[in-house]
């Protein structure tokens, strides 16, 4: 190897060993930024809140933070997306934990509709719905994700066709019907504001319990809605 060669290597092992990263790479600063951009938006909204108000409330400087995000927009759907790919581990970890079709599709459930009906999502979707008109291009992005909801329910009524307790033809059609069984009216109430707070959890629990009811009444093999069994 040259003397260039090796000089080019020497920096790059350094560069490993110090632990540094190339710009806009680093995630602890980017988690620092998005957390602080968090609490900004949280508490301002997306149309109030500035670039300058996050660089003051995540402690880094305006040169650092375009480094990461083009802009407010940019780092508004970051957040986003960042929230969203944790709620959808955490649903995905609590699928995987149950072999019984009816208990996963509760706890499931109840989780989605916790997750759905809190002030902070509500929050988050008024304000893209207040600026869908002049910036149609973040609500897009919003709503849109590499993965969603209807995604890792889709995988686990597939393991409970392969298994032969669901008989369902369109996979995706079915994921969709329970989300929407789901969530109910509380969604709807939630986000025009009829429904000032989010509801009990007897009430989640009472929702959905007739989801799964109406539910596994049209997709279980044996045709028989066992809900009323103690879950």
């Amino acid at each position: 190897m040259t003397s260039i060669g090796l000089k080019k290597a020497s920096l790059k092992d350094a560069g490993k060993t110090t632990g540094r990263f190339a710009a806009g790479e680093d995630p602890a600063k980017r988690e620092q930024i998005l957390e602080g951009a968090k609490r900004v938006f949280m508490r301002m909204g997306f149309d109030a809140a500035s670039m300058n108000d996050i660089t003051r409330e995540a402690g880094v400087s305006k040169g650092t933070i375009y480094v990461y995000f083009q802009n407010k927009e940019d780092l508004f759907v970051a957040m986003v997306e960042t929230e969203r790919a944790i709620f959808l581990a955490s649903l995905r970890t609590v699928l995987s934990s149950y072999e019984d079709i009816e208990q996963g599709l509760y706890e499931f459930g109840v989780k989605f509709l916790e997750h759905l009906t809190d002030e902070k999502v509500m929050t988050a979707m008024r304000t893209v719905l207040g600026v869908r008109e002049r910036m149609p291009d973040l609500c897009s992005r919003f709503f849109r994700g590499p993965q969603n909801l209807r995604t890792v329910l889709h995988d686990y009524l597939e393991r409970g066709v392969a298994t032969g307790v669901l008989v369902i033809d369109d996979l995706d059609l079915a994921s969709g019907q329970f989300l929407d069984l789901a969530s109910g009216s509380f969604f709807k109430f939630r986000l025009f504001g009829t429904m000032q707070e989010a509801p009990s959890r007897q009430e989640i629990d009472r929702v959905i319990r007739g989801a799964i009811r109406v539910f596994m009444a049209a997709y279980a093999a044996d045709n028989k809605p066992v809900i009323t069994k103690a879950l």
